[in-house]
């Protein structure tokens, strides 16, 4: 071989080329070798060297002339330092120790040749052990190496210019020159020379990174001259990094998992960088973080002897000697020893500085107006800072552990705020430098009268700083323990300003008149100066609290002590610059304080960033989500903005998962930016981002319960601020004035009980979360404030003024408590407790009784009673009844709209559950989590609850490849939803569809914030932006981009109800939950129990009563209803015994209760249906036998009385034929002469339609004007006329139009004086007026107008006016509508008048034809009339001859047709005589069947839907107790009930086994379950019998075999669905693809009449005959109850009589293959015969019972029964012969049978290995081989006992001695034992008694032996 393929590429091998692998297992990080690996390599084992030895030849290379000596006292000092001193991580006294020490010597031999050599090595011993020792053990060291060189005087060592630079370094950086400080400095130093690669470790605080920088400055200063190493000074460059707050690929470099693309790391690409340098400056590589094995291992090889950098891309980085390795690190408890020992160690302990350095540093640093009152702050120091951090460490108990530097650094930090004010500025404002963190707004200068007041300050600001920084990390009993020692103190020391005796020290803030204010005006100065210096209760100045009427519950803040103090102390700091850790536990308003004080409590200037932590958060994603917020302000610098200032808030802060050695990535990565100001860039890599302008308040509580304990490196950084769990007087507070705000409507006598209500709750709530802790069965009992809330809440959802009496106020407080606590709550016996202490609260505090107050039960409330109104009132719900129907409305109105309906039964549990998910919904941030098993009906509820609130239930909907950016785009357009379009949405999702926890991870972002980090395009946000704007305006707020998202994120929680549904069963659950505390803390919980009885017995009613075909009476329907529930509670006992005594899983939910009442309905029809039909075919087929021997009778006598009648028809038909030839003559001739008339009168009328035609015209060309006159004056109206005449002075047209229809309708005009004196002419004007004076009679009488008589005298009166051209219809038309119409009408009648003359003639003499036509028409109908009764006649003769005719037929076919049927009911009788008694007891059969077969169906669909998992045993016990409780409950049954009789068809069932099917009941009762089931089957089928079985069965449909390993196993799928074929899923674990669940659940709906499914994103036909089998090789896998739910789990695991029927087989096939070869095709030919025999008897009923009227008529039936007698007695002789035959081949095979006994034996013995490791495991395969291979070798003999004990006994050995090579021999000796006793028990040899006694040493009582003694 020369060429081999290595992880996807072939390299050429080359045979020089060898593998070294170099390993010490056994410690953190590292694996052991698999042993098929480890069996390739040569094993070399090494020995521990002689490390004297080796000392002594180094030494002497060295030029040591005592070598020996020496060696062995350096190897000496190892031994007892390792024994001597305490075990520290970090100590390390291996040969790499041994080795630094002798290379120091060498060094030191190097520069001081004439020394000492006992004092250089005891110098080498010291500079490389001293560095890495504690306090304690140094001393111990101190005393080993004084007695190993007792002789020796120490010199101290001269370091000199290295001394005084650390100093001057240390006065630069100004910290103090503590000597120890130096000391180590210059360890460091020393370390730094004999190793590159080392660590600095402590303990936060001690100085670790100052040590490095102080070194680093001193030696950049001393450039050049020479070093105690013999070397010249270079400066140092250090390169920083934190290796946690980055993943390991983008420390070292990795290829992309896709491309295979190269990625530089940040690292190497650092180290390469300095590689590549030209100068000999030192470069100093600092890892500060966490050392874990994770990646430190990886350094190996940088850090010894090699100081190579190898990266798996393969390239080898060599480091240059400049080049040094430094870890910061707290501690290496997870360190490997090969790190330990790689590197040098100097261990700092913050011992060794105390806290005074930090002081007296800090008061260097005063601004000069305070430096005066230095000595007075240092002597406050003196007195108070130790002695009360010793206090606290002996008394107090913290919130979140602190360190003392912290504590320090946290008072001195709150102390410089109030100095700000005198830090010198010039008299102008100061723009924020954009690289600054520190610098502020500048003011004026300070005022003479504020300096002089400085000095009465300087004690008040120190002590309020003591009480809020060494005080405020404690709890409420550390305050109070504080607040008396301090007051002591206090008086001790006579200080001027003592705090007020009231209340705790705590309850007060200085009021130091102003004078520490940063922005005062010239005014408040003035007042300032006056104002005296005084505690104040911080809630003296507190305005009056005001809720407007209008204002949301989740948007009034109530101030209280607590929360007024924590926002003023949380102000000061963040103003002046500094991080704030806000620690405590939940619900005690951190996240509230903080957020509100950010978003209304702060300067313009000041720009909020939300972000929250939770178990899955990464760095990257956080630093993502950091730097997208930032602007580049140039190269590496970034920042918000010019002039603003960002503060990025971080809830949840100690949420992050611990890595595997605990590290938290986002920690780390935030304390990068704490310690350097900055992090790498990890686009650009190796480019340092650098963060200006950015500060940091971060929110957690204490560490428990899925947050951990966050390092002590970073929250040094912090001042703490605790959040004391609330007190009872704050809680008061709060719910009392937000309960008095609601209850002022109520009646005086009601809201005067304010407090006693609040108090009650306060109380109930305090006693819960004491009384009811977390366990891991109730892991979700955490109780916080946020739960009183929700209480109080709850309550102000009902309006107050419907609130008349006490009783109303303690219901509805009652039920609020239940909804939020009890609703929880996971057992009856928690629920009733709850129930009894509210009942005890409301005797004690209200001394009302519970009986009066809840007078319904169950107490529901709701806003759904009327549907569809706008205003939706919450109010208690007291008709129930009237509740279910209108519910049922709902869900009706439901599934109207949807394509996936809802078949629900409302019974009084699920309402309930409806209730709490409305009640939940309905409140602005109201989430759910709905916990109960799979199938409890959560989602279900969900979705109508949603629906009854009218809001948009959305649900994600997974494909095989929905993946994070699936889910993130489903994520976007629901908030989208819920935020820009201002739609109320419910978001359900459930733990089914969780196929990342990084869906959880959002969704705790989502119920937490109301958003997903980073989800949002830019163009998405400028929408954002864009819609909120006038919502922020309108709220009185300036539009930034902060306050537009968070009016965006407050709408989004508002509108998007989250419901989560999870199973509470399991590890995971719990885990999920301590993840993701959003789910418990931002939801409402509510446990869905299993159902109770009477939600059973509604369901199983409602279901019944939906039966048509179950026709039983109230007795049977009660004993049902019963059985059905009893039916439930069986099985699910028996679930927890197949639990304890098989330990497997097995769940009885609601849904398998649903598939037994489905199964029974679809059953019982189908079998009554089928039973009837049977009996009705039997029993007709039984009449017709006998009704067919008495018709034989009747068709005798028939017979005899035709003959005579068949003669008399005969002679009858001759006469009347001869009449009919007579009258036909007659009838010709009438014909003829009819026909001429006819032809006369035909031309006539033609004539008289020509002139007619021609009249016709003529008017045609009138008519259409006529129309349209009349036309236009249909649309005049009164109005129009009126007009007219209303004209004074009318225009002429107008004129010219009265005067027309005045002369037309023959009015008389008026004279008048015309122009010339004495002239008179006609004037129409005034009669025409007359006319119009009524207009609808004046426009009637222009309608009925007579037009065919206008007299000549009017025609010619008006042609004038016809022919002047102003009297045209469009001339008119510009003056008057009305004149328009009529002029209209007077040219139409000019018109008609002369068409009408002109046809006149032509009238005439149409008149004449038309009578002359008439004439003609009289003498043709006479004709006709004659013709017609000679017809007539003709037609009455010829109907009597047919009917002689047809008498005479009629009578030959009977006469024949009666001879045959005599004969065919000979046969038929003959035929059948055998069938008829069978078929008479059939009936009866059937009969009694029918009446009892409810009983029957019940048990049947009882087996389908529940029995699948159980083995044989266990179904067994369970159908003999269900057919006892049908006779208890009267359910009437068959006497042999069984799920076999009820629905297996015998035919079926053999050829299911011709398939393959094992032929023992249990198997066979497997099929029919399979066969009737209505889910698809999941089959546990270990040995694969029912994998072989459904692929034969299946085989001719042409079965799809698919795996979940597939990569298009979905195609396969989609195709089976489309085309109809059967579809294997085969080897599934115990999850199920959820791409699965539309086909499991069978989600099918019509889309344009045809069935689709939809898988994935696409939608697919579904073709009917699609089936879908799965089957899993798992022995006993554990489904959960939402996979169980899905699928029917059918448990086909071998059944001993399976296996031994097989076996059975398997042998005689062997041993006599003709025998079994026979047997098989009897079977075969068996089944097919008896499958004919049923066709022929189904056929001769079938063709019985469907013939009409008599079977003697039945031609085709009497053919059928003719074939089928022949058929019928031919196979029934051969079945005689079969059976024969098939009994003597069975007797020869039962003689095989103790060989099938023995191996089955054996293999359940093999099987049961697995329970002893889980490794044995054994195929059924591999043992059928073994067993064959037994029969071919076990010795011969022809006699077939000895023959069946060779075999038995060979076998057995060949088990044994096959099985044993694959077990540990201490495994060897319990097989033997099991095989020999399982074969004695089987044989009868051992006593079971004594077995049972042997293993378990128990005894039944009854059966123990008396003592053989007494």
């Amino acid at each position: 071989m020369d060429r081999f393929m290595f992880e996807g590429v072939e390299i050429a091998l080359v045979a020089s080329c060898a593998v070294f692998i170099t390993m010490n297992p056994g410690y953190a990080g590292r694996t052991e070798l698999p042993d098929n690996l480890k069996a390739l390599f040569r094993p070399v084992s090494m020995m521990v060297p002689d490390y004297a030895l080796i000392a002594e030849i180094s030494l002497f290379s060295f030029g040591f002339s005592d070598a020996k000596t020496l060696s062995k006292k350096i190897t000496t000092t190892f031994k007892l330092s390792s024994e001597q001193l305490s075990a520290q991580d970090h100590y390390d006294f291996g040969m790499r120790a041994v080795k630094s020490v002798i290379s120091a010597a060498g060094n030191l031999k190097r520069q001081n040749p004439t020394m000492d050599e006992e004092l250089i090595a005891l110098r080498a011993i010291q500079d490389v052990n001293v560095p890495k020792f504690l306090m304690d053990d140094l001393k111990l060291f101190n005393g080993i190496v004084s007695d190993l060189f007792p002789s020796i005087k120490e010199q101290p060592v001269d370091y000199g210019a290295l001394d005084s630079s650390l100093k001057t370094a240390c006065s630069k950086l100004n910290i103090s020159d503590v000597p120890e400080f130096i000391h180590k400095c210059i360890q460091l130093y020393e370390t730094t020379v004999v190793r590159h690669g080392l660590m600095l470790v402590g303990p936060t605080g001690s100085g670790k990174t100052k040590c490095y920088e102080v070194l680093q400055k001193a030696m950049t200063m001393l450039k050049g001259e020479m070093s105690p190493a013999g070397t010249p000074f270079e400066p140092v460059k250090t390169f920083i990094l934190n290796p946690k707050s980055i993943t390991m690929g983008q420390l070292y470099g990795e290829f992309d998992a896709m491309t295979h693309e190269w990625t530089d790391g940040i690292l190497s690409t650092l180290i390469r960088l300095g590689c590549a340098a030209t100068d000999e400056d030192n470069k100093w590589y600092l890892f500060d973080g966490p050392v874990d094995a994770v990646w430190i291992e990886n350094m190996n090889t940088v850090l010894d002897d090699n100081k190579k950098l190898c990266l798996s891309s393969g390239e080898i980085i060599k480091l240059a000697e400049t080049m040094t390795m430094m870890f910061e690190v707290a501690d290496l408890a997870v360190a490997s020893p090969a790190t330990v020992s790689r590197c040098g160690m100097v261990y700092l302990e913050p011992g060794i500085l105390g806290l005074k350095p930090f002081v007296e540093c800090w008061l260097k640093k005063l601004p000069d107006p305070i430096y005066d009152h230095k000595d007075q702050l240092e002597t406050l120091f003196t007195q108070y800072l130790e002695p009360f951090i010793e206090f606290m460490r002996e008394n107090l108990k913290e919130i979140v552990p602190s360190m003392d530097s912290n504590l320090t650094f946290s008072m001195l930090k709150l102390i410089e705020c109030f100095f700000t004010p005198f830090i010198p500025k010039e008299d102008v404002i100061v723009v924020v430098d954009p690289d600054s963190d520190d610098d502020l707004y500048g003011d004026k200068p300070i005022s003479e009268e504020k300096l002089a007041r400085i000095v009465e300050l300087i004690e008040p600001w120190f002590f309020f700083s003591l009480v809020w920084t060494l005080g405020s990390t404690t709890d409420n009993d550390g305050r109070k323990k504080f607040d008396k020692h301090l007051r002591e103190k206090m008086k001790e020391n006579n200080v001027k300003l003592q705090f007020p005796e009231e209340g705790l020290v705590y309850d007060y803030k200085l009021d130091d008149g102003d004078i520490s204010k940063t922005k005062v005006d010239d005014e408040e100065t003035e007042a300032a100066v006056v104002k005296e210096v005084c505690w104040k209760n911080w809630l003296s100045d507190q305005p009056e609290i005001h809720i407007p009427r209008d204002a949301k519950f989740a948007d009034i803040i109530v101030p209280t002590l607590d929360t007024v103090r924590s926002s003023y102390v949380l102000e000061i700091l963040l103003e002046n610059r500094k991080t704030v850790l806000c620690v405590g536990p939940t619900g005690t308003g951190k996240s509230l304080a903080i957020s509100d004080k950010l978003l209304r409590g702060m300067g313009k200037e000041y720009l909020p960033e939300f972000m929250t932590f939770s178990a899955k958060t990464s760095a990257n994603q956080t630093q993502d989500l950091i730097d997208g917020k930032l602007d580049k302000r140039r190269k590496g610098v970034f920042g918000p903005p010019l002039g603003k200032y960002f503060i990025f808030f971080i809830d949840d802060m100690n949420m992050p998962a611990l890595e595997v050695f605990g590290a938290q990535p986002p920690i780390e990565l935030v304390r990068q930016w704490m310690d350097f100001k900055g992090w790498y860039d990890r686009k650009a890599i190796g480019d340092f981002r650098k963060l200006v302008d950015v500060n940091f308040v971060c929110a957690m509580g204490p560490p428990g319960g899925g947050r951990n304990p966050v390092t002590a490196r970073l929250t040094r950084h912090f001042n703490y601020l605790a959040f004391t769990e609330l007190e009872e007087q704050s809680m008061t507070k709060i719910f009392g004035t937000i309960y008095d705000w609601w209850a002022v409507t109520m009646p005086r006598n009601v809201s005067s009980a304010s407090t006693t209500i609040v108090q009650t709750c306060i109380e109930v709530f305090k006693t819960i979360t004491t009384q009811l802790l977390p366990t891991p069965a109730k892991s979700h009992y955490t109780f916080n404030l946020r739960d009183l809330s929700k209480v109080i809440q709850g309550m102000l959802m009902m309006e107050a003024d419907r609130i008349k009496t006490m009783e109303d106020v303690l219901r509805l407080w009652y039920h609020e408590s239940c909804r939020v606590f009890q609703d929880r709550l996971v057992n009856d016996e928690d629920r009733f407790w709850f129930e009894g202490f509210c009942k005890k609260k409301m005797t004690e505090d209200f001394n009302l009784k519970f009986e009066d107050v809840v007078t319904t039960n169950p107490l529901l409330y709701g806003d759904f009673m009327v549907p569809s109104s706008d205003n939706k009132v919450y109010c208690e719900i007291t008709d129930h009844e009237k509740m279910v129907k209108i519910l049922d409305e709902y869900l009706e109105d439901y599934n109207q709209i949807t394509t996936a309906k809802m078949n629900l039964v409302l019974f009084m549990d699920a309402i309930r559950h409806v209730c709490r998910i409305s009640r939940i919904i309905r409140q602005p941030l109201g989430n759910a989590l709905l916990l109960g098993m799979g199938g409890s009906g959560r989602q279900s509820l969900t979705r109508l609850a949603s629906h009854m609130a009218e809001y948009d239930c959305f649900q994600i909907e997974l494909s095989k490849n929905y993946g994070t950016t699936e889910w993130r785009d489903d994520l976007k357009t629901v908030m989208l939803k819920a935020g820009l379009e201002n739609r109320s949405m419910v978001f359900l999702f459930s733990d089914t569809q969780i196929k990342s926890e990084s869906f959880l991870e959002d969704l705790n972002n989502i119920l937490n914030s109301g958003d997903v980090p980073n989800i949002y395009s830019l163009d998405e946000l400028d929408s954002i932006y864009t819609a909120m704007k006038p919502i922020v305006q309108d709220a009185g707020m300036q539009p930034t981009k902060t306050n537009l998202f968070s009016a965006y994120t407050k709408r989004v929680k508002s509108n998007l109800h989250t419901v989560v549904t999870m199973s509470p069963i399991g590890e995971v659950f719990r885990a999920r939950l301590r993840q993701f505390p959003a789910l418990v803390n931002c939801c409402t919980i509510d446990w869905f129990s299993e159902w109770p009885d009477d939600a059973l017995r509604s369901v199983a009613t409602r279901f019944l009563n939906d039966i048509p075909d179950l026709d039983a009476d109230d007795k049977v329907m009660e004993g049902l209803v019963m059985m059905c529930q009893e039916i439930q509670s069986t099985v699910h006992q028996y679930s927890l015994k197949f639990l304890a005594e098989m330990s497997r899983y097995n769940y009885v939910t609601p849904t398998s209760y649903l598939e037994l009442l489905g199964i029974f309905s679809k059953l019982i029809g189908m079998k009554k249906e089928e039973l009837r039909t049977a009996r009705k075919r039997t029993k007709t087929g039984l009449d017709k036998l006998l009704t067919t021997a008495e018709e034989v009778s009747k068709l005798q006598e028939e017979l005899e009385t035709m003959q005579p009648l068949l003669d008399e028809a005969v002679q009858e038909s001759i006469v009347t034929m001869e009449k009919i030839t007579k009258d036909t003559i007659v009838a010709n001739e009438t014909k003829s002469v009819v026909q001429k008339e006819e032809a006369q009168a035909a031309d006539k009328a033609r004539e008289t339609q020509a002139i007619a035609d021609d009249a016709q015209r003529d008017l045609n060309e009138a008519l259409p004007a006529l129309d349209a006159a009349l036309a236009s004056l249909k649309s005049l109206n009164k109005g129009d006329v009126v007009e007219v005449r209303a004209m004074t002075r009318p225009p002429v047209g107008v004129v010219m139009v009265i005067e027309a229809v005045c002369i037309m309708k023959g009015v008389k005009p008026k004279r008048v004086p015309g122009e010339k004196p004495g002239e008179k002419k006609d004037d129409y004007w005034d009669p025409g007026k007359a006319l119009l004076s009524e207009p609808a009679k004046f426009l009637e009488s222009l309608f009925k107008f007579d037009k065919d008589n206008i007299p000549e005298s009017n025609i010619s009166k008006i042609q004038p006016y016809i022919d002047d051209e102003n009297f045209t219809v469009p001339a008119i038309a510009k003056v008057s509508k009305a004149c328009t119409s009529i002029c209209q009408w007077v040219r139409a009648m000019h018109k008609y008048h002369f068409v009408s003359k002109a046809v006149a003639p032509k009238r005439e003499a149409l008149r004449v034809a038309t009578e002359e036509l008439a004439e003609t028409q009289k003498i043709l109908d006479a004709a006709k009339a004659r013709l017609y009764d000679v017809e007539q006649g003709l037609a009455t003769l010829q109907a009597k001859y047919d009917d002689c005719v047809r008498k005479k037929e009629e009578l030959e076919f009977k006469t024949a047709e009666c001879k045959a049927r005599l004969g065919r009911a000979d046969k038929l009788i003959g035929g059948l005589a055998g069938e008829k008694i069978r078929w008479q007891e059939s009936v009866e059969k059937l009969k009694y069947v029918i009446d009892n077969i409810v009983g029957d169906v019940l048990l049947a669909a009882a087996n389908v839907a529940y029995l699948g998992p159980f083995t044989g045993e266990y179904r067994s016990e369970m159908v003999n107790k269900w057919i006892k409780l049908l006779d208890v409950n009267f359910v009437p049954h068959t006497d042999d009930s069984s799920l076999l009789g009820t629905l297996s068809d015998p035919v079926k069932v053999r050829s299911w086994q011709i398939a393959g099917l094992p032929k023992d009941n249990l198997s066979v009762e497997n099929g029919v379950i399979v066969q009737f089931s209505r889910r698809w089957c999941l089959f546990i089928d270990p040995q694969g019998q029912a994998n072989k079985w459904i692929k034969n069965m299946e085989r001719d449909n042409g079965i799809d075999i698919i795996k979940l390993s597939d990569r298009d196993f979905l195609r396969s799928l989609e195709n089976a669905i489309r085309f109809g074929k059967p579809c294997l899923l085969e080897n599934v674990g115990e999850e199920l693809d959820p791409a699965l669940e539309p086909v499991l659940l069978k989600q099918t709906f019509k889309q344009s009449g045809s069935t689709v499914i939809k898988l994935g994103d696409a939608i697919i036909p579904y073709h009917e005959d699609f089936k879908f089998y799965i089957t899993t090789k798992l022995p006993n896998p554990h489904y959960t109850p939402e996979v169980s739910t899905k699928v029917t789990l059918v448990n086909f695991t071998l059944s001993p009589s399976g296996l031994e029927d097989q076996l059975l087989g398997i042998a005689v096939a062997e041993e006599r293959p003709d025998l079994e070869e026979a047997k098989n095709q009897l079977i075969i030919s068996n089944a097919k015969m008896k499958g004919e025999l049923k066709e022929i008897e189904d056929k001769i009923l079938y063709k019985l019972s469907a013939s009409e009227g008599s079977p003697v008529d039945d031609v085709d039936l009497i053919v059928t029964l003719d074939a089928s007698k022949i058929k019928s007695e031919e196979i029934k002789a051969k079945v005689v012969v079969a059976e024969q035959t098939e009994k003597d081949i069975d007797q020869t095979r039962s003689q095989y049978i103790p060989v099938a006994v023995n191996t089955q034996i054996l293999f359940f013995c093999v099987a049961d290995l697995s329970n002893i490791d889980p490794m044995y495991q054994y195929s059924l395969e591999w043992f059928i081989r073994i067993f064959l291979n037994g029969i071919a070798n076990a010795e011969r003999s022809d006699n077939l006992p000895q023959r069946i004990k060779n075999i038995n006994e060979y076998f057995t050995f060949s088990l044994y001695s096959n099985v044993c090579r694959s077990l540990f021999e201490k495994h060897k000796l319990l097989f033997a034992f099991l095989l020999s006793t399982r074969i004695l028990t089987h044989e009868g040899k051992i006593n079971l008694d004594e077995w049972r006694f042997f293993p378990g040493r128990w005894y039944p009582q009854d059966k123990r032996p008396t003592k053989p003694c007494s």
